[in-house]
């Protein structure tokens, strides 16, 4: 009966590899096609706010002042906001040109999330090219315009970049930026496998044209949230996407600096998944299987049958994990948590048992 033990645990233990060495490798040796010619298109950056004013005030700035000549415009969406938006966006309009505003003064009915604010900014936008981030988030440097564009190739229309969270001190910061992690490399990674799944608000990138042929959100309305994930998952395919993922390309926002909002936004977020088509639903679900299941079965192999079996496969995890891991934090500025993996990977069992719950559960009306 333990050799039966012994034999799923060798079989789980590769399928971490697999996914390890296939998929999350691509993200460690990242290396950005090599291009014929550059070209610099006009872009629309799309920025939708509500109640946002000492977020707008702190990193809209950084989003104006970016290195990019060709013509571009900032659009923000001022939705029904109570406080002092509208006065922070009329004092940058004064200092920046290509400050656009659109102030929204009606709840738009039937429509949940940001979904109604962030069509009319697309609707409005000059360009063909949109490039999304949220009022939380500030560029990593006044190049992100450039290299988010940059990423189109001939017949893109889908560009997925990284969205990380400014460092701070403490467990909490460290655990929210791991996890942040974890979802990049396996959005990425997918992508670059040609499977793309989703993409975040945070920062992403595709074409006018391409939402409006897909009728925009119109077949997620009912759904809060979901209108970067989602409708990444409906539209993009092997052959319209692309990734980008240079450091000086990646935004940053500001963590959650509690338990508590952290695990309810947590909760929010993993409520859409169960709406992803089934290949992706498969994926990631014998991923997240296999890394939960891992320590449990190593538990019962080190005990019943053999301890030194079982401390080889945990050491080959480990190396394999390691080695990837190195690689890809470096590409992703996150270098400080490698440190910290086998510690985060124990964690990563309590983190599902924590939110395997939120995949059932009736999302919430909220804005975000």
């Amino acid at each position: 009966m333990w050799e039966i033990v012994f034999i799923f645990f060798v079989f789980i233990t590769l399928i971490q590899g697999f996914y390890h060495l296939y998929f999350f490798n691509r993200v460690a040796y990242f290396n950005p096609k090599i291009k014929d010619q550059s070209q610099q298109h006009p872009v629309s950056v799309i920025v939708c706010a509500r109640d946002e004013d000492e977020n707008l005030a702190r990193n809209l700035p950084g989003i104006l002042v970016q290195d990019y000549s060709t013509s571009h415009e900032v659009i923000v969406i001022n939705d029904n906001s109570t406080d002092d938006t509208k006065y922070v966006l009329q004092e940058l309009k004064k200092t920046f040109k290509t400050l656009h505003v659109v102030d929204l003064i009606q709840e738009a009915k039937h429509i949940n999330g940001k979904k109604y604010p962030l069509s009319i900014g697309i609707k409005e936008a000059k360009h063909e090219v949109v490039l999304l981030t949220d009022a939380d988030c500030v560029p990593a440097t006044e190049h992100w315009i450039r290299l988010m564009q940059d990423g189109y190739q001939e017949n893109t229309e889908i560009v997925l970049g990284y969205g990380s969270y400014h460092k701070k001190p403490g467990l909490l910061n460290k655990l929210i930026r791991f996890e942040t992690f974890h979802a990049g490399i396996q959005y990425l990674s997918y992508a670059l496998a040609g499977i793309p799944y989703m993409g975040v608000g945070r920062n992403i990138s595709y074409k006018k044209g391409l939402f409006f042929r897909l009728k925009g959100f119109s077949s997620i309305n009912h759904i809060p949230g979901g209108d970067d994930d989602l409708f990444v998952n409906k539209a993009a395919t092997r052959h319209n996407t692309e990734v980008v993922l240079d450091r000086d390309a990646i935004t940053l926002s500001a963590p959650k600096t509690t338990w508590k909002e952290w695990r309810n936004q947590k909760l929010r977020h993993y409520t859409t998944a169960k709406y992803y088509k089934t290949k992706h639903k498969f994926l990631l679900g014998t991923y997240s299987f296999t890394q939960f299941i891992f320590y449990p079965l190593l538990i019962l192999t080190a005990l019943l049958y053999d301890w030194r079996l079982a401390l080889a496969g945990l050491a080959l995890r480990w190396l394999v994990q390691g080695f990837v891991f190195y690689n890809a934090m470096q590409k992703m500025n996150e270098k400080d948590l490698w440190s910290w993996f086998i510690f985060f990977d124990l964690w990563m069992v309590i983190y599902y048992i924590l939110f395997l719950p939120s995949l059932w559960r009736k999302p919430r009306r909220s804005w975000d």
